[in-house]
């Protein structure tokens, strides 16, 4: 090999070492291990707000008997944010006046009956809303319908019952709210011997607690 390019060789060997040095990546680090004390972690509970439970006044219109004052209990118990039942026990005083104008002795004896009723029925929220207090407060609110079946006693009588209606449910508080419920009790009284399929609208304005 001659000199010259024996000279040349050593110095392209000189050149490529540190270049090659210089791309072999460095070692990885040992990565730290932290020490982290576990700690116990006690998950708060809280509250539910699946049951109601409230009361309820207001109006029970008999068909053929008038319009009498009515109270009673509900308790319900809500399966999803959409769907609920309830059960409902309620009474009204109903007078026969209109038909002593007309019959000496009207039709029921002494004069008045209580009505009792007793409901199952299945209830479905349509569609949440607001009640606006001003311009700075608002209270959430749910119109729902409710129907189902159960029982009326009246006059001696017991009778299969279909109720129908639809309500607005205001919230108060996360427990408290305010009911208004308007529906139709619909079942058959024999009266003055001809049994005829009667309509029995009741509206009421009630106050419920969850829990």
């Amino acid at each position: 090999m001659k000199p010259l390019t024996r000279l040349l060789a050593t110095l392209a060997l000189a050149c490529a070492l540190p270049l090659a040095h210089a791309q072999t990546p460095p070692p990885a680090e040992q990565p730290v291990q932290p020490k982290v004390e576990r700690r116990d972690v006690k998950l708060p509970r809280l509250p539910s707000t699946d049951f109601e439970v409230g009361l309820f006044f207001g109006i029970y219109s008999v068909q053929n008997f008038g319009t009498q004052g009515a109270a009673g209990l509900r308790l319900a118990y809500h399966l999803t944010e959409d769907w609920f039942v309830e059960a409902a026990l309620g009474q009204a005083t109903v007078s026969d006046e209109a038909f002593r104008r007309v019959l000496p002795g009207g039709v029921i004896t002494p004069g008045e009956e209580t009505l009792k009723y007793m409901n199952l029925s299945a209830g479905y929220n349509l569609l949440p809303g607001e009640l606006f207090l001003g311009a700075q407060r608002a209270l959430p609110t749910q119109l729902y319908l409710i129907g189902g079946v159960g029982t009326t006693r009246f006059n001696g009588q017991r009778a299969q019952t279909t109720n129908l209606g639809l309500g607005w449910r205001v919230f108060l508080r996360d427990e408290w709210a305010l009911r208004v419920d308007l529906r139709d009790h619909l079942f058959p009284l024999d009266l003055l011997g001809k049994r005829e399929r009667t309509h029995n609208p009741e509206l009421t304005l009630g106050a419920s607690f969850l829990f």
